[in-house]
C-alpha cells in the first residue's frame, strides 16, 4: 500500500481524534473533524472496540501522525524490539528522532509531510552536509541547517518569518540568527507532544 494521500481530516475522523497533521490549522474554525463527528463512510450504529480494535487504532494513530506506510513502521517496531529498555519508548524515540520529524520540531516546516517534501529536495544540511533522506535518525550534537541556496527562496522566508512563534522541544535547540538546529540530546517520553498509547501498538504487534 502507497502513502496516503487523501484528505486528512478524514483520517483523523476515521481514528476518532485530531492527528494534528495541519498543525496550526486543525485549530482553526475550518477543521471539519470538528463540524462532522464520527468516522467517514455509511453511517450505522457502531459496537464498542475490541481489545484488538483500539490496539488497532492506536498503531495506525501513530503510523498517521509521523506519515509512515505500514513495512516502514514495522520495521521500526522490531528496531525497537531489539534494543534494551522499553519497546514503547524506544520506537517513539526512534520515530522522533526521524530528520523529516526534527525538521518540524525545530520549525523549519509547519507540518511534517512539508518536512519531508524539505528533506527530499536537498533543502536542510546536517554538520554542513546536504541531506534528502527523510528517515535518516538525527543524534546528539547535530547541526541541523539550511543549505545556503535555500535560503533566497519562499520555504525558506516564510520559515523565517513565522519561527519565532513556535515552539522547540527540551531536546533541541534554535538559533534565530542564522536558522540552524542542534539535537542537544535524544528525545525522552516527556518531549513528545502526544497521547499516543505505545503499550497498544506493542500488544498489536505482539499478538
Amino acid at each position: 500500500m502507497g502513502r496516503y494521500t487523501g484528505p486528512v481530516c478524514r483520517l483523523c475522523r476515521q481514528q476518532g481524534g485530531k492527528l494534528m497533521l495541519r498543525n496550526e490549522q486543525c485549530l482553526g474554525a475550518k477543521c471539519t473533524a470538528d463540524k462532522r463527528q464520527g468516522p467517514p463512510g455509511v453511517h450505522s450504529r457502531r459496537r464498542k472496540p475490541s481489545e484488538l480494535g483500539v490496539q488497532l487504532r492506536e498503531k495506525q494513530t501513530a503510523r498517521y501522525t509521523y506519515g509512515l506506510m505500514e513495512k516502514q513502521f514495522r520495521n521500526y517496531f522490531e528496531e525497537a524490539s531489539r534494543r534494551p529498555g522499553r519497546t514503547g519508548d524506544t520506537l517513539l524515540q526512534l520515530l522522533e528522532r526521524r530528520l523529516d520529524n526534527a525538521v518540524f520540531r525545530l520549525g523549519y516546516a509547519d507540518t511534517r509531510s512539508q518536512a519531508r517534501q524539505l528533506v527530499r529536495h536537498g533543502h536542510i544540511t546536517i554538520n554542513g552536509h546536504r541531506a534528502n533522506v527523510p528517515s535518516q535518525l538525527v543524534k546528539s550534537g547535530d547541526v541541523l541547517s539550511w543549505r545556503g541556496g535555500s535560503t533566497k527562496l519562499e520555504p525558506y522566508k516564510s520559515a523565517a518569518k513565522d519561527i519565532q512563534s513556535k515552539t522547540v522541544p527540551a531536546w533541541l535547540s534554535l538559533n534565530l540568527q542564522d536558522m540552524s538546529g542542534r539535537v542537544l540530546r535524544l528525545p525522552e517520553r516527556g518531549d513528545l507532544e502526544t497521547t499516543i498509547n505505545d503499550r497498544a501498538i506493542v500488544e498489536f504487534y505482539s499478538r
